[in-house]
């Protein structure tokens, strides 16, 4: 199963075990996707994992948790309408039809195409490939809000583009209250503001009051994932200061939770950075350039790796693309060596669909960085000179 190609959310559903699902509780699935870092903003790993490891990209956790996850909450409302078309109208209802970024998807005459198509639209905050290679954000942190919405559709269709956007906005208020109430922002909370901005979907100039904010957020799972939000904002280096305590008890009270709610919550995020810390892009320091190398390179070697018979096929046609990539593991190639190589390869991309991404506008960056790994990532006599590790 492949998130990334057509057809993977027929696939998906069709590796779900109706058993598992049927056995647990809401709040025990709500914990299980916690462990994942989805509720953070952190894809893992897959929720359950239901489905069989694979060399996923976070890009592509983050799509089956997604989907798991709506599929989960649409089992226990037990409804009669098929899932797929079921969850394509609650998009439609939740859309602004005159901003709406699933507009021009709308035309598209199967359900299972259309649904992944807004599902890759609405995980990005930026969808624009070479911008999220810069990007460390490249994931919406606030999908959540998107399943709750759903939740709160099964239920009751009327005015539901409304309620999400006011939950969206009394979580904005909430969340950024105790960011602001630091009297000294780190790295973490500058880059949290960063990925909350990014994430949310409408930008209201009026944000409703805390007082009001609070008074909207009534469901179990709805005061679960403030309180989540604002252990993650209020986060510093594991420490929780005096402050942040006295906004997590008034929020305890306003919410009516109990103390083993915040505590749980708590111990949870610091739980999840610790073990994750060198996973979750926010806790890195790493410059823009670095990150920019770094994004890419997953990229391309997850491209490569998964189109290599392909790939291998596609070169042994051709001798001088062959002879120059092999060159390239023992001595820099010169500028028209690069061109020429560059050329040969769009050609070759040009059969591989996986890899049209590369002729896309500003696919050309990524370039020297396919000639720099398929060397390494394709079998080892492809590389006359390369040593293999025992």
């Amino acid at each position: 199963m492949n998130p990334s190609a057509n057809g993977w959310i027929k696939k998906l559903l069709s590796e779900v075990s109706e058993t598992t699902y049927s056995q647990i509780a809401i709040t025990e699935f709500y914990s299980k996707l916690k462990l994942t870092g989805f509720i953070y903003g952190s894809n893992i790993k897959v929720v359950l994992d239901i489905v069989k490891r694979f060399d996923f990209t976070e890009e592509e956790r983050c799509k089956i948790n997604l989907l798991l996850t709506y599929y989960f909450i649409y089992k226990k409302e037990q409804t009669e309408e098929d899932f797929t078309d079921n969850l394509i109208r609650y998009y439609k209802a939740i859309s602004d039809k005159k901003q709406s970024i699933f507009e021009e998807l709308f035309g598209d005459k199967s359900s299972d195409s259309l649904l992944e198509k807004m599902i890759h639209k609405r995980i990005h905050i930026d969808d624009n490939f070479i911008t999220k290679s810069f990007n460390y954000f490249l994931i919406n942190a606030l999908l959540f809000v998107d399943v709750l919405g759903y939740q709160r559709f099964l239920k009751d269709e009327n005015n539901i583009r409304s309620y999400v956007n006011q939950l969206e906005s009394a979580l904005e208020t909430i969340v950024f209250s105790v960011i602001d109430a630091k009297s000294k922002k780190t790295e973490y909370d500058h880059n949290l503001i960063k990925l909350f901005e990014g994430s949310i979907r409408h930008k209201n100039s009026v944000l409703p009051s805390y007082k009001d904010a609070v008074s909207f957020v009534k469901r179990p799972l709805e005061k679960l994932y403030v309180i989540d939000l604002v252990c993650m904002a209020s986060w510093t280096d594991k420490v929780i200061d005096e402050e942040e305590r006295k906004f997590l008890n008034r929020l305890k009270t306003d919410l009516s939770l109990c103390d083993a709610d915040i505590a749980k919550s708590v111990d949870d995020i610091n739980v999840f950075y610790e073990e994750h810390k060198d996973e979750v892009a926010f806790l890195s320091s790493k410059n823009l350039a670095q990150s920019f190398y770094d994004n890419s390179s997953k990229v391309v070697s997850k491209l490569i790796k998964r189109n290599s018979k392909r790939l291998i096929k596609e070169l042994s046609e051709s001798k001088e693309a062959m002879a120059l990539l092999a060159q390239s593991t023992q001595r820099n190639l010169s500028d028209e060596e690069q061109k020429k190589i560059q050329s040969q390869l769009l050609d070759i991309f040009k059969s591989i669909p996986s890899l049209a991404i590369f002729m896309l506008p500003g696919g050309m960056l990524l370039l020297p960085l396919f000639v720099k790994f398929i060397p390494k990532l394709l079998p080892s006599a492809f590389d006359d000179n390369r040593i293999e590790d025992d």
